[in-house]
């Protein structure tokens, strides 16, 4: 996920203006989860910071502390002394829905979530007979189904005396598909419930298919000023201490933050948020991007498809561009992203000069600085300087 994960952990990445981690804890609350615990390690203020307690949401949530990341069966180790009867363990990052999740914890003992996909390379796969998973397959080479492991496991405290037998993996790491392994091959009865929605992010261009997801359900409301000359189509959420300008043309969804200046005169496209304090200037349009919180696209600029970091500041007349000239579809650093038009992802705090360009498919990490008039391509690493 470089470079959006350089400066903050993954669940913390925003996705229709809120962070990831919030719509998986959202849909778990509406289903009737209260008492959480959060396992923290990368950036963990990060995520203390703006959970908290869990107030806001009326839930409570506890923290652990991972300090060396062992895997995902080492991180339930680690709230075992806090959990009891029956609980979930939820991989951080995926997306949910309440629907799901009710029919879930509707099992009375030992359950996983699986998730129907043509395209399964690099995930792990489940077979099934009758009623139950009889088998796991971590990322085979020649999948036997198209049931993938959705990362979401209701399970009861009796499987810790199993999960402390737990052996470290060929990756290094103790992982709980190993424990749900261990269980069926010891006659444990697993069940499984089939997901209608589930979405996942391995990739930042991945940020980009769950925000066109998500503007679907968002709320809409409007708490800052419009002037007269604005034209707003369809659904536009507007955060408090927000202006939209006279001469701004905006077609929902689209999401803008708390604080934010748009316009006079720009053009704002459908499935684009803007996070708090941004500004989108004159002569600027932005179509179905992420624009991350103080970011600011003032003047004569296009940016499409794309996730713009924290803090970042492009200059007059940059443009990124986000379709081939051969229509093919995007790759990133040899990596097939399956997005026809895909634009740049910018980390925090890059700035760019006067009329710089800036080519499909290009990774630029934070701190970065582009000169004016320079031409953009492929992969730059944090704090690069492009003259």
């Amino acid at each position: 996920m470089h470079p959006l994960t350089q400066t903050r952990p993954k669940v913390m990445l925003p996705v229709a203006n809120k962070p990831w981690l919030e719509h998986l804890l959202s849909q778990l609350s509406k289903a009737g989860v209260k008492e959480f615990i959060f396992v923290v390690g990368y950036h963990s203020d990060t995520v203390r910071d703006y959970f908290g307690g869990g107030e806001r949401w009326g839930v409570s949530i506890q923290y652990v502390t991972q300090r060396k990341q062992m895997g995902s069966g080492h991180a339930l180790l680690m709230a075992e002394a806090l959990v009891g009867g029956r609980f979930l363990v939820v991989n951080g990052d995926v997306l949910v829905t309440e629907g799901d999740m009710k029919r879930l914890l509707a099992h009375e003992n030992i359950a996983m979530s699986l998730f129907e996909m043509e395209e399964v390379a690099g995930l792990g796969v489940v077979e099934l007979a009758g009623d139950r998973v009889v088998r796991l397959h971590e990322k085979p080479a020649h999948p036997p189904t198209h049931l993938v492991n959705a990362g979401i496991y209701l399970l009861t405290r009796d499987v810790f005396k199993d999960a402390a037998r737990m052996s470290v993996s060929v990756r290094g790491e103790y992982e709980i598909t190993d424990l749900l392994r261990s269980l069926i091959e010891g006659g444990a009865p697993v069940a499984f419930e089939k997901l209608q929605r589930w979405s996942h992010a391995t990739y930042p261009w991945e940020l980009l298919r769950a925000n066109e997801m998500l503007m679907g359900e968002a709320d809409f409301e409007r708490h800052g000023e419009i002037e007269s000359q604005a034209v707003i189509k369809g659904k536009v959420g507007l955060g408090r201490g927000s202006t939209i300008r006279s001469g701004a043309y905006i077609v929902g969804p689209v999401l803008i933050g708390d604080n934010c200046d748009i316009g006079p005169n720009c053009y704002i496209r459908p499935c684009t948020t803007v996070g708090d304090g941004c500004h989108i200037g004159s002569a600027v349009e932005v179509k179905n991007s992420i624009v991350m919180k103080g970011s600011k696209i003032p003047h004569q600029n296009y940016v499409g498809d794309s996730i713009i970091g924290e803090d970042c500041n492009l200059g007059a007349g940059t443009k990124i561009a986000n379709l081939r000239f051969d229509r093919r579809t995007v790759e990133i650093d040899g990596r097939e992203t399956e997005r026809q038009k895909l634009g740049a992802i910018l980390g925090d705090d890059v700035r760019t000069g006067i009329n710089c360009s800036i080519n499909v498919g290009s990774l630029i990490g934070s701190g970065s600085l582009i000169g004016p008039g320079a031409v953009v391509s492929g992969v730059l690493r944090p704090n690069t300087i492009v003259l």
